[in-house]
């Protein structure tokens, strides 16, 4: 009997392993069959037990390598030597796992929250998530992205910030504006590096499968069959957002990330992220989660971090109130106080 197995053609170099030496290995585990690979598929001539067996853990290896980014010698024995009463327990796993990273780093939701984002994934096409730094916002949103890339339930990713300076001038930056931006957009690449392996990452940039540019180059495109991740959404301008959420195509799922506490924009200018808070609760296939301080899985220190700043802040305002109502007061009547 003979029988062809089309491979994954992005991962067949590696199933096969330097100069076919996976299948050199795997014709000495299955030494009734014959074994010929030429490029993305594998004919085999044999016994048909042997042959189905064969294809079976053949879609195993192919499985175990999407995930952990690598296959070892070590690998292939143990996952074609298991008994058939364990062949589906191999890719049993925790229900929180979204993705494998590189060298078979687990990434999973950690925290309620973050488990709330995932099944909000699932059931709505636009998802707002909104929190302190370190709570897991855009890492989540990026390993939901490589999970639907990687599952093919979209053809790309698209990261998005908008280019508003942090008490920085970006003009003064060396080199032109690629060179000017790569630093700003930094921990989307970060997060991206954790989940695949980096000449397979570069390969998908080059192709825009995974595309990282500022918000001002979303204008008049319409983003279709893909995860688009706007992070940094607070500090996004209401007509920039409002941009944003309408380049909204099929197929597509838009995740919009910010914290509310670290606005960069003019003092003049309001958020959109704070005005689309307001407006858009309610709309079906919209839906807001909110992190909070026990969200964060930086250092156990941004934690207090965060709360001191809380605390002083909400202090600063508290007294501000305080002198606004004791203005008004002090205004003369029928007068409105300036500083209203």
């Amino acid at each position: 009997m003979d029988r062809i197995i089309d491979l994954n053609p992005d991962i067949t170099v590696e199933l096969l392993g330097p100069n076919n030496s996976n299948i050199q290995l795997l014709t000495h585990i299955f030494p009734k069959l014959k074994i010929v690979a030429r490029g993305n598929e594998i004919k085999v001539t044999g016994p048909d037990d042997d042959l189905q067996q064969f294809e079976e853990r053949i879609r195993l290896l192919e499985n175990h390598l999407d995930s952990f980014g690598k296959l070892t010698e070590t690998d292939i024995i143990n996952i074609t030597a298991m008994e058939d009463d364990n062949f589906y327990a191999l890719n049993k796993t925790d229900e929180n796992i979204i993705v494998h990273g590189r060298e078979g780093k687990i990434i999973k939701a950690i925290t309620p929250n973050q488990k709330r984002l995932v099944d909000s994934a699932q059931k709505n096409d636009m998802v707002f998530v909104v929190g302190p730094a370190g709570t897991g916002k855009t890492y989540t949103a990026v390993a939901l992205a490589v999970k639907a890339l990687k599952n093919k339930q979209i053809r790309r990713i698209i990261l998005t910030r908008p280019a508003v300076e942090a008490g920085e001038n970006l003009g003064f930056l060396p080199g032109d504006l690629r060179d000017k931006l790569d630093p700003y957009l930094q921990p989307l690449y970060d997060a991206l590096w954790d989940m695949i392996p980096m000449q397979k990452l570069v390969n998908m940039m080059e192709d825009k499968v995974i595309e990282i540019a500022p918000l001002a180059f979303m204008r008049g495109r319409t983003l279709d069959n893909a995860y688009v991740i706007l992070d940094e959404a607070q500090n996004a301008t209401s007509s920039q957002l409002k941009m944003f959420l309408t380049r909204m195509g099929k197929n597509a799922k838009f995740f919009i990330t910010g914290d509310i506490t670290q606005i960069d924009l003019p003092r003049n200018q309001q958020s959109g992220l704070i005005l689309a808070d307001r407006i858009l609760k309610g709309v079906k296939g919209i839906d807001f989660i909110y992190m909070d301080n026990k969200d964060v899985v930086r250092h156990h220190l941004v934690t207090q971090i965060i709360n001191r700043y809380e605390i002083y802040e909400n202090r600063l305002e508290e007294e501000r109130r305080n002198r606004t109502a004791a203005q008004t007061k002090t205004a003369p009547d029928g007068q409105e106080d300036g500083n209203r």
